[in-house]
């Protein structure tokens, strides 16, 4: 009986450690549960919270992207407007262009015609004092054509007698002009042949002329009328000669 009552008392502290040991390890996994459930629901908040940044962004995206296309689609009309504009601006400033240019050829025009209108009035009472006669003949602009095309136009045509009055006139009388005028006289019968039997007086008429260019134009032999105390008078030096061509 002694050796039953042994072994029931060490079967039951067997039974008792096992129990124990089974109660440890199903806490352990217990506790490993409840930690694992916990990492579960708070992985689930920050899912959540992350899905709700990313709506929030995504709205947000949304939103910002929105806005920059309101801004690019009123930047792109801005744009238009402005290019609208410049074109219009453009072509006003390409028509003003025109026009000032129109009006600009028109006043060197009338300047390069002014001169001639101004001298053209004197010449007659010029010829009348410094050669005592009355033109017979006088008109201002005289322009030619020969049958091989060639053209010429004279300022101011002049006659009286044996003689014709051929005038140039310019608005500041230059070297180049005179040696230039050399050139009309010399084919002027061929223009006018009317007065092939006629002598040649050459006039240089302007409004101002230098010394060395009138001493240049009377070696030449040409009489040089400029504005002085008359709006038109000679400035030949006094006893001065025209050369008769």
């Amino acid at each position: 009986m002694p050796q039953l009552e042994e072994r029931v008392d060490r079967l039951e502290q067997a039974l008792q450690s096992f129990i124990t040991s089974v109660g440890i390890e199903f806490n352990k996994l217990y506790n490993s549960q409840m930690r694992t459930e916990a990492e579960m629901r708070a992985f689930k908040d920050e899912m959540k919270v992350f899905r709700d940044e990313m709506r929030v962004s995504r709205e947000e995206s949304e939103r910002d992207r929105k806005a920059l296309h309101e801004e690019m689609t009123a930047f792109k009309d801005e744009m238009k407007v402005f290019k609208d504009e410049m074109k219009a601006f453009k072509d006003e400033s390409r028509q003003v262009n025109r026009e000032m240019n129109m009006q600009w050829g028109a006043m060197a025009k009338k300047m390069g015609t002014m001169t001639e209108d101004l001298a053209a009035p004197g010449i007659p009472r010029i010829v009348r004092e410094e050669f005592g006669i009355e033109l017979e003949s006088f008109g201002i602009r005289q322009k030619r054509r020969l049958p091989d095309g060639r053209t010429k136009e004279y300022d101011a045509v002049g006659a009286a007698g044996g003689l014709v009055f051929v005038n140039s006139t310019k608005s500041t009388l230059e070297a180049l002009y005179v040696n230039d005028f050399i050139e009309d006289i010399l084919v002027f019968r061929d223009f006018f042949p009317e007065y092939r039997d006629k002598k040649l007086i050459g006039i240089l008429a302007t409004l101002r002329v230098e010394e060395n260019v009138l001493r240049h134009a009377e070696k030449q032999g040409f009489l040089v009328l400029a504005v002085g105390d008359q709006l038109l008078e000679v400035k030949n030096t006094k006893g001065f000669k025209p050369k008769e061509w």
